[in-house]
């Protein structure tokens, strides 16, 4: 019998078989991988063997039956990828201890006084007792909160050094009890009041909070108590992700596995499954990008990438005005707009520089009872450090360069968690090459790049991602210093993906296509392959925050 004579079998074979065999498959991949969590992190004596698989195996179920839903009646990519986003983000949205995501105790408390009408910052205005409980059973960065540092002695009987960083999960000696964020879930719910109240934080935004406010604002009339309402926040704020990721994909002609490589990241998931303005940011990050891979730029897309970009720029203003170089550096064949280029970039840069200046000075104005509070980096300071770079060039494009060498050019760091706290090495490793993959999925889309938007886009992203380094070495760095401090590979997704989308292009006009354009297959193999990997990553985040590694303390 020959291999088609196989094939020809097996596609006559009810598609209901091969669901049962996908279902099987899932199953038997829950059921290792909890036998694995048993072994290798030693859970016989914290978590009993048959609940822990049955659990696995329920979710492993659940994972089938949306993605069969989801194929059975749900007939449009961009739609399908949507729910997909969503679904994987809710994954991070419970797999990420609360208020573990970078400055999220701080997103959540303005987001809460949004829901309750304050629209202006009141140091002295505190919040209920239920918010302040939660901030005090999950401090912010657990991981480096519950570091353990002291000597120990190693196997030869010599004096060593030990340190617990990096470790969510901590056990007294061998048998002793495992501490861990169980202990917060258990210190929230224990019944007794907060030791202190806490009042709002020194954080002054509003419009790009709404999702994760109204989100708030719904789980509070539903009378749910804080930690309810922090997921909620979550959710909210996934679900705009999810559909500003929606319009970026229907937005996109061409490179389509690119931008769902970048949008089922597990580190794009993470932000966006998270009680922080980065969820939307990120999503207006990828829409703007989408206009480079249109065919067409109509009067109304103008309207759509004018929104997009005063927000991103509310969110984060004067280095996202970088972004109007984008619309200049468009092909011209595909300018079909009554607008004039430079009248675009003119109005964004405009509309921009003003919300950016309009938010610093009503963030100033409706301040209250807020005392000075100093520069946590002792030596920071923007006007002494700007002035050491003007009159240093040559240093500091060494500083820059010798950061990005180190930090492996912040690709290799797309696993990193957390307040620069937590790493999931496979995470890491895999990213950039999910990322190359949908580059090469993307070849045989013919693109009909011209050398001087290629030269525009790539200088546009390299300016992105030294104004960004720039932007930290000036307000996070000690004057002088040789190094960049607080930049994490988060802050170039943008960035990455139109380097990626510049790589596809490029790759159209070297590899001989063996598609034709506009081909539904790739597209499927990413949206599939990149979920699965988002699936992967929010399991890898809650074995490290609730399974292990464990450290066993010295007793």
């Amino acid at each position: 019998m020959t291999q088609q004579d196989i094939l020809a079998r097996l596609r006559r074979l009810p598609g209901g078989v091969f669901w049962l065999l996908g279902w099987l498959c899932a199953c038997a991949g829950a059921v290792c991988f909890a036998y694995y969590w048993r072994v290798f992190y030693y859970l016989e004596g914290r978590i009993a063997a048959l609940p822990l698989t049955a659990a696995m195996v329920g979710l492993a179920s659940l994972a089938t039956l949306a993605v069969f839903l989801l194929v059975r009646f749900v007939k449009q990519l961009d739609t399908k990828a949507a729910i997909c986003i969503f679904l994987c983000g809710a994954l991070f949205c419970f797999a990420n201890p609360p208020l573990q995501t970078p400055d999220e105790t701080n997103h959540f408390l303005r987001s809460y006084s949004l829901s309750l009408g304050h629209f202006d910052f009141d140091a002295n205005r505190t919040y209920p007792d239920d918010v302040a409980k939660l901030v005090e059973s999950f401090p912010g960065a657990w991981v480096n909160s519950h570091t353990s540092q002291g000597m120990t002695t190693d196997e030869d009987g010599n004096p060593s050094v030990y340190t617990t960083e990096g470790y969510a999960l901590k056990q007294q000696g061998e048998g002793g009890p495992v501490s861990g964020v169980a202990d917060g879930f258990a210190a929230y719910f224990d019944g007794q009041p907060a030791e202190n109240p806490v009042s709002e934080p020194y954080f002054f935004m509003t419009i790009s909070m709404a999702p994760q406010a109204l989100g708030i604002l719904v789980a509070r009339l539903l009378g749910f108590g804080a930690l309810g309402c922090m997921y909620a926040a979550r959710l909210a704020n996934l679900a705009a992700y999810a559909a500003l990721c929606w319009l970026a994909l229907r937005n996109c002609k061409r490179y389509k596995p690119v931008f769902l490589a970048f949008m089922l990241l597990p580190l794009s998931l993470y932000m966006a499954a998270s009680v922080s303005y980065d969820a939307t940011l990120l999503g207006f990050y990828y829409l703007v990008a989408s206009f480079y891979c249109k065919d067409e730029i109509t009067d109304r897309d103008i309207a759509l990438f004018l929104f997009a970009f005063v927000m991103m720029n509310v969110a984060k203003p004067y280095i996202n005005l970088l972004w109007l170089v984008l619309p200049i550096v468009l092909p011209k064949s595909a300018w079909k707009t009554r607008w004039k280029k430079w009248q675009l970039a003119v109005a964004c840069l405009v509309g921009g520089f003003a919300l950016g200046k309009f938010f610093d000075w009503y963030g100033t104005a409706f301040r209250y009872n807020y005392p000075y509070v100093g520069r946590q980096i002792a030596g920071a300071g923007e006007v002494d450090q700007l002035a050491f770079i003007l009159s240093n060039p040559l240093r500091y494009i060494a500083v820059l360069l010798g950061t990005f060498y180190e930090n492996k050019f912040y690709v290799g760091q797309m696993g990193l968690f957390g307040a620069l706290d937590l790493e999931v090495p496979f995470i890491s490793l895999v990213s950039p090459m999910l990322l190359l993959f949908g580059a090469v999925l993307s070849v045989h889309e013919k693109s009909s790049l011209k050398p001087a938007p290629a030269l525009g886009l790539g200088a546009l992203s390299v300016l992105y991602i030294t104004g960004a380094a720039t932007a930290m070495y000036i307000t996070s760095t000690p004057v002088g210093m040789i190094r960049i401090i607080g930049v994490q590979a988060r802050y170039f997704l943008p960035a990455f993906l139109m380097l990626t989308v510049l790589l596809a292009a490029v790759l159209s006009h070297v590899l001989e296509p063996r598609l034709a354009a506009g081909q539904k297959k790739p597209q499927a193999v990413a949206l599939w392959t990149f979920a699965a990997f988002g699936m992967l990553g929010a399991v890898l985040l809650f074995q490290h925050y609730f399974i292990g590694p464990v450290f066993v303390l010295p007793a």
